[in-house]
């Protein structure tokens, strides 16, 4: 089972380059399930809409994350508590639209669990997440309720999702982290059998500072004339994971980096 997992979407060059691009390289790698984190994706670079969505369930995704920008476009809030593919941090303060944590049946009768969790450390504020996934392994049980669990950790500090990957060793086929839009060079398999990488990176223009226009985020970090910030528009990357998961196991065969076009190249 081959699972591609896409960092944070920026923006409409990173919009662009997934709806033009996702289908053939499904073919291409042969994946077989897409998780895409879509919380940078609206036009603004925050947020994401139900057009939006539907655009990327049409280009192949099959699940969308998201984070601290989950309801920087209003509309989502009534749109997530209808469609079960799109996904919010299953530890926002309660009561919170939508829903943490799902499990997808795909065209061969795998069960896979996704959970969306976020980190607490320079963060907007939000429950306790190791408390948090800790109540979910009592509540859910891998291989059990189902065969793969895939788990985006949307967090600021490398060390904090560190942690969480091996607090979910040999108990998901997947952990990545998104957020801080840069990847990360340490795709692995952990002790246990878990597919690590501690940020996707996003999926947008490099050519910038984390997805926005260059020039303006430098007049802001100078205290000079300068805007809000908006995306950068140049080709973006699309950059993430792939898993190969053992389905008997439930545990990782093979982890790769994926980085597709734009200024980031492989290596």
């Amino acid at each position: 089972m081959r699972i591609l997992f896409l960092g944070d979407v920026v923006g409409v060059s990173g919009c662009s380059k997934l709806m033009n691009n996702l289908l053939s390289e499904i073919k291409i790698k042969k994946i077989d399930f897409v998780i895409v984190n879509g919380e940078n994706a609206a036009s603004q670079g925050v947020g994401l809409t139900k057009e939006i969505c539907q655009d990327f369930f049409n280009c192949g995704v099959d699940v969308i994350t998201t984070g601290n920008h989950v309801w920087d476009q209003r509309e989502i809030m009534e749109f997530i508590e209808k469609e079960e593919r799109l996904l919010r941090p299953k530890n926002l303060f309660e009561p919170a639209p939508g829903k943490g944590f799902n499990i997808y049946t795909t065209k061969t009768n795998i069960k896979i669990g996704v959970l969306n969790i976020m980190g607490n450390v320079f963060m907007k504020k939000c429950e306790d997440v190791f408390e948090t996934s800790e109540k979910f392994m009592k509540q859910y049980k891998f291989k059990q309720d189902y065969d793969l669990l895939v788990v985006d950790f949307h967090g600021e500090i490398t060390s904090e999702k560190n942690a969480i990957g091996h607090f979910f060793d040999g108990k998901a086929s997947l952990v990545v982290g998104t957020h801080t839009h840069i990847p990360t060079n340490d795709a692995r398999i952990l002790n246990g059998g878990t597919g690590y990488q501690t940020d996707a990176g996003m999926c947008g223009d490099y050519n910038s500072v984390i997805g926005m226009n260059t020039d303006n985020s430098l007049n802001r970090f100078l205290k000079k004339n300068s805007t809000k910030h908006f995306p950068a528009v140049g080709e973006a990357s699309l950059c993430g994971v792939i898993v190969d998961c053992n389905i008997e196991t439930g545990l990782a065969n093979n982890i790769e980096s994926y980085i597709c076009g734009g200024q980031l190249k492989n290596t």
